[in-house]
């Protein structure tokens, strides 16, 4: 389970309801005090995550010069989402309002697209619907398929969990066994908050999204045929995706490639400075057109 630093906005940033033309979800948005910014960045935290995964980035890119708006995907803690109907987790559905938040969000400056994990493969999902409301593609510790059959032992045991419990007794399941993505645990001072986060996720959100990541298809080739810039940060180590793993996709898909020293699954919550760092970095390399 991810385990970001805070659930409270930093300053200069407000958490809102984003309005879109597939309902409301959830976000938190930071951009530039006083000054115009120079492109908008929409953030796609993964399974068993939240919008408050990226929150240690707003500030940083902020003084980069680019908006930042992360969202709650359907049925993800504070996003609303049917408790016991798998229909509307489908991928495609998911990357349909990926869509709509994207439009929502255009302000007519480059949008580029970030996903973690789970959300880049949403992310990926979206980009082969329709890539032309982007400027660039992240993926960011999110591998060309299936998660490693380890993890899948994982998230079979919490699907498994999901159908017998309810969320309360899962998270204390969870808490002897860790989560199925990442290896935190949680800690005195923020298991009440992730606690919290935790019982908000629809239960049929995260059965649907599970079997997604223990099922995904390779579509790299498919991907690379998409005329988008793309990027591929990861961790130094990761037990999701293996990072030669990640590295051969990035070859796949000719990507820039960025490797966060001291982190693991989560470089924006492990190494936040550097992974902001990285992105700005190589948005900068994609101006707006004049």
């Amino acid at each position: 389970m991810s385990r970001p630093p805070s659930f409270v906005p930093p300053p200069g940033a407000v958490a809102h309801v984003l309005s879109t033309a597939r309902g409301d979800f959830a976000a938190i948005s930071a951009g530039p005090q006083g000054a115009e910014h120079t492109g908008t960045a929409l953030l796609l935290p993964g399974f068993t995550g939240s919008k408050e995964d990226f929150i240690a980035l707003h500030e940083p890119l902020a003084a980069a010069g680019y908006r930042t708006v992360a969202v709650d995907g359907r049925g993800q803690y504070e996003s609303k989402g049917p408790l016991d109907d798998e229909l509307p987790y489908a991928q495609r559905e998911l990357a349909r309002d990926v869509l709509a938040q994207a439009a929502a969000v255009d302000d007519g400056t480059p949008l580029h697209l970030v996903g973690h994990s789970l959300g880049g493969q949403i992310a990926r999902a979206a980009v082969l619907i329709d890539a032309t409301p982007f400027a660039s593609l992240t993926l960011m510790s999110s591998g060309p398929a299936q998660i490693s059959p380890s993890q899948q032992e994982r998230v079979k045991l919490l699907r498994d969990a999901l159908a017998v419990l309810d969320m309360a007794q899962v998270w204390e399941a969870m808490r002897a066994l860790d989560a199925p993505e990442d290896t935190d645990i949680p800690g005195p001072d923020d298991s009440d908050a992730l606690r919290h986060r935790w019982l908000l996720n629809s239960p049929a959100q995260l059965i649907a999204t599970g079997r997604q990541l223990c099922t995904e298809p390779d579509l790299v080739d498919e991907l690379t045929a998409v005329r988008l810039p793309k990027h591929v940060l990861s961790g130094e180590r990761d037990d999701t995706w293996p990072v030669q793993l990640l590295d051969s996709m990035s070859v796949r898909l000719a990507a820039r490639r960025t490797v966060i020293t001291g982190a693991e699954h989560s470089p924006n919550t492990d190494r936040p400075k550097e992974t902001a760092a990285a992105l700005a970095g190589f948005w900068d390399l994609h101006p707006p057109v004049i």
